[in-house]
């Protein structure tokens, strides 16, 4: 009888976590596509609002500085009030700030809705709450998870920067930033409904050892995590990488349409390279539990290089194979670090606290981001090009490659991960 009520109760518990991931994904990909589409309304801005390119990606700036000081509240926000709290919150928020965008007659409202508010917003429903979810739900194939996680980042990407190209080609920027309010609060209700109590508790396979690691203080609460060279490797990681990678974005769709791309291929490809993202994020997981994380990070901030430098020789040579180089390599990579540190995080801070710890961790996502999309607008009008934001894009990436190198406990081995849990202070 027991053996017979037990394929019931397995397969409700799958079709729940599946569930969980679908919705996971689907704030995922709002919450990066939504935000990157600010790269395809940079010249439309700055066509009706004016400012010099230093000012108007400050506004970008700003987004990634309050996502980033928002993420561990994020994260102490679904340790204390739950998934529910977080979500609902964070999309009414997220959908309100882009909806008054569209109403905007100055450069600060700017920062104040898209940058601030909207920062706020997508980190609520972004990465923090979507991982400490998927720890609760997944156990042996969290790394799986967490890629597809990842994977609906670049998704957003792919699907939004296009499509907000066409809104603003068909009926301007500020029918745009309403058409992308509307329809995140169109979801508000939809989520209102969801059984939040059964998500919250987690597989019911997890959910016991969960709640005997909070009733006994287990896990990686922040004040040990902090004291761990780990925790500051992970966090050092997510700021480089993210100055690799925003110092291009920010800027690619203004730069190739410079050079003498049309506004809506300049677009899709943008979308393009986040489509190939979710093939890095997905693969990066799984390949490195083959080959090691420090392997993969190796070959993947290599290949970040080498599509930084296709990009800049686009300017010179403005030939498909160039494009379709930068495409492949930077598109494919991007985002692939993201699933490793998330994994890494997992493993070495789990148990209670992890969201608060992995929110924190994601803090150095935020301020690297800002880094580098100010940097770009800043080095852009210093010297009138792209190359120096370049340059600053590939130095960022050589230094990740160089944490992962000096840090042991960023090569994924069974001894180093132990020697973190069994050591806070190491």
């Amino acid at each position: 009888m027991r053996a017979r009520g037990a394929a019931p109760h397995a397969n409700e518990a799958r079709r729940m976590a599946l569930g969980v991931l679908a919705l996971c994904t689907l704030m995922n990909l709002l919450s990066r596509g939504v935000s990157d589409s600010f790269a395809v309304f940079l010249l439309p801005l700055a066509h009706d609002l004016g400012g010099d390119r230093a000012a108007l990606t400050g506004v970008y700036s700003t987004y990634m500085l309050v996502t980033g000081l928002s993420a561990p509240l994020a994260g102490v926000a679904f340790d204390r009030f739950g998934p529910r709290a977080v979500y609902l919150g964070g999309l009414a928020l997220f959908g309100t700030a882009y909806l008054l965008a569209g109403s905007l007659s100055a450069l600060w409202q700017l920062y104040v809705l898209v940058g601030a508010c909207g920062g706020v917003g997508a980190a609520l429903i972004g990465m923090v709450p979507a991982s400490a979810l998927a720890s609760r739900w997944f156990g042996t194939r969290l790394a799986s998870a967490v890629g597809v996680l990842y994977a609906a980042l670049g998704t957003g990407l792919l699907i939004l920067a296009p499509l907000t190209q066409w809104l603003i080609e068909r009926f301007g920027w500020r029918s745009a930033y309403h058409a992308l309010g509307s329809a995140l609060l169109a979801l508000w209700p939809l989520l209102l409904a969801m059984p939040w109590r059964r998500i919250a508790a987690g597989h019911p396979d997890y959910a016991g050892e969960r709640m005997r690691q909070a009733a006994r203080g287990a896990g990686a609460p922040l004040a040990h995590a902090v004291r761990s060279s780990a925790f500051w490797a992970l966090f050092g990681v997510m700021f480089v990488t993210s100055v690799a990678t925003y110092t291009i974005g920010v800027q690619a769709v203004a730069y190739l349409i410079e050079i003498g791309f049309a506004p809506l291929k300049a677009a899709s490809v943008y979308g393009l390279v986040g489509m190939l993202s979710v093939f890095g994020m997905l693969g990066s997981g799984m390949l490195a539990e083959r080959y090691g994380e420090r392997r993969i990070a190796t070959l993947s901030y290599s290949c970040t290089i080498a599509g930084i430098l296709a990009l800049a020789l686009l300017q010179h040579t403005p030939a498909y194979p160039l494009l379709i180089a930068f495409v492949l390599l930077f598109g494919t990579m991007q985002g692939s670090r993201g699933p490793l540190v998330a994994v890494l995080a997992a493993r070495l801070f789990s148990g209670a606290g992890l969201g608060t710890v992995y929110g924190t961790i994601m803090l150095g996502m935020g301020l690297g981001g800002a880094v580098g999309s100010w940097a770009a607008g800043r080095l852009h009008d210093l010297t009138g090009g792209y190359l120096a934001g370049f340059a600053l894009a590939i130095v960022g990436a050589a230094a990740g490659i160089a944490l992962f190198w000096t840090v042991g406990a960023l090569s994924g081995r069974a001894g180093a991960l132990s020697a973190v849990r069994r050591t806070p202070s190491g």
